[in-house]
């Protein structure tokens, strides 16, 4: 029976990507189909990390830490690196100071 999923699943994902290859043949012109289009993967990526983002350490004040430190970081056009390394040591110093009973 798992192996009938497996298939099924294979098929949706081959025909939600091959569908649209074989009936848009010519070039998309409309610029609001295009506009839409470029951003869709970003909006997809943003739905699937924000979340994640929150429920990836054992308290939500110390991702809360580790997300506005990214933001300002962003804010300042820092490099990808140096966001995700500032990330991350706010959120360790966060959970540390929670560890020892700080806050």
């Amino acid at each position: 029976m798992i192996y009938l999923y497996i298939i099924i699943m294979a098929l949706v994902t081959y025909m939600i990507r091959a569908i649209p290859m074989t009936v848009f043949r010519k070039k998309i012109t409309n610029k609001f189909v295009c506009s839409f289009l470029y951003y869709v993967p970003y909006a997809c990526l943003t739905a699937m990390t924000v979340p994640a983002v929150f429920y990836a350490t054992k308290n939500f004040v110390s991702a809360l830490a580790g997300v506005g430190v990214a933001v300002v970081l962003a804010c300042c056009r820092r490099s990808l690196v140096t966001v995700a390394a500032g990330a991350c040591i706010a959120v360790f110093i966060a959970e540390q100071i929670f560890m020892t009973g700080l806050m």
